[in-house]
């Protein structure tokens, strides 16, 4: 019987909780898997603490699930493995050994494919090689769009389930948003953090200054992390810190330098936003998006990847061939003039969550058989 016949006849036939190894079970998309109506349908180890933790991840990357050892080691702790991120610490050689060892412990592999481009990679050579070991091995494949389906199907013949992301924010935050008065300032947003190389946040606000002096009452907000405003930073960034402390010198842009946001004090700026502009030039999905969605602030997202797939949202060209400025100031000038409004209802939210729960544990226990 296959995967998706199986699927069908899961439910009746279901007893007791199956206990997955997720990689990682801490990162908020995982948590979020988790049924609201306090089913012990699946059970989620605990995320081993690594070796050498890296602190701005708190305590789960890199995985140590990711190991032949911890796989051989706690086989008996578990009856799925379940990979999501963290795949990229790994040699390919490295990765292929743990499925070895999930193979001949017996143990089925599900992999969801959140990026068929790692955003943290110039080149795309290393992650399509672990993609070449994991998709073609996985009992079972999920995504997050159609368009990333197609794309897998299109490269290794297979045809992952696709199934939404999760809620980004917790319910009790979803509070509804204000409605603002025509004439209000309108406040659009550009983010840099720490400036991945799958960013342009530079090309994206120098194509934006434009509007600023064109549009009454147009706020453009830029942020970025210390590791890119410092000069000692880690990542500094010193011509795009040039071009964004002219800009705010020249009153054309509001500039603000800080650490990484915590949860809470990343709605509040989400919140204080009427657009936020997405500067990729590469990528797929986008949990940053999911948030905006939760909150209620649009988004503006790039061509590349299949962010646009994922929730109501404006578009504008933007790759690895770099900005199409009038496709983005034509974006920015529409959500100035409509002022959309598209925001998640936190009862189709939990809803969505119910089913997302449901279905993780019928896929597991069909790849159980």
């Amino acid at each position: 019987m296959t995967v998706r016949a199986a699927l069908d006849v899961c439910d009746a036939n279901s007893v007791g909780a199956i206990r997955v190894a997720s990689v990682p079970a801490g990162h908020v998309y995982v948590r979020h898997l988790a049924s609201l109506d306090g089913d012990a349908g699946v059970i989620r180890l605990p995320d081993p603490r690594p070796v050498h933790p890296a602190p701005e991840v708190d305590q789960w990357w890199p995985p140590a699930m990711l190991d032949p050892e911890w796989v051989r080691c706690h086989a008996s702790e578990f009856d799925v493995f379940h990979v999501h991120f963290g795949f990229d610490a790994l040699a390919e050689a490295e990765l292929t050994a743990v499925l070895d060892e999930l193979a001949r412990q017996g143990k089925p592999l599900v992999y969801t494919v959140h990026d068929l481009r790692n955003p943290h990679h110039r080149d795309r050579a290393a992650h399509d090689a672990h993609l070449d070991v994991l998709v073609p091995r996985a009992d079972e494949l999920i995504t997050l769009t159609e368009g990333a389906a197609r794309t897998v199907q299109r490269r290794w013949g297979r045809r992952p389930v696709v199934l939404p992301h999760p809620h980004v924010v917790e319910f009790d935050r979803m509070r509804p948003r204000p409605r603002r008065a025509p004439d209000d300032v309108f406040t659009v947003g550009v983010h840099a953090k720490s400036v991945r190389p799958s960013m342009d946040p530079g090309a994206v606000v120098t194509a934006l200054l434009p509007l600023v002096r064109e549009l009454a009452d147009l706020r453009l907000i830029v942020d970025a992390h210390h590791d890119v405003a410092d000069a000692d930073g880690a990542r500094h960034d010193a011509a795009l810190m040039h071009l964004l402390f002219d800009a705010e010198a020249a009153g054309a842009i509001v500039l603000s330098v800080h650490d990484c946001y915590t949860d809470d004090e990343l709605w509040d700026y989400l919140e204080g936003l009427d657009l936020s502009v997405l500067p990729y030039r590469f990528g797929t999905h986008s949990g940053w998006l999911e948030a905006c969605h939760d909150l209620g602030t649009a988004v503006l997202a790039p061509s590349c990847g299949y962010y646009a797939e994922q929730r109501p949202c404006l578009s504008y060209r933007h790759d690895e061939n770099g900005v199409d400025a009038p496709s983005l100031r034509a974006a920015v000038r529409l959500a100035y003039e409509q002022r959309p409004r598209w925001q998640a209802d936190p009862a189709q939210r939990a809803k969505e969550r119910i089913e997302l729960a449901a279905t993780h544990r019928r896929l597991y226990d069909a790849v159980l058989r």
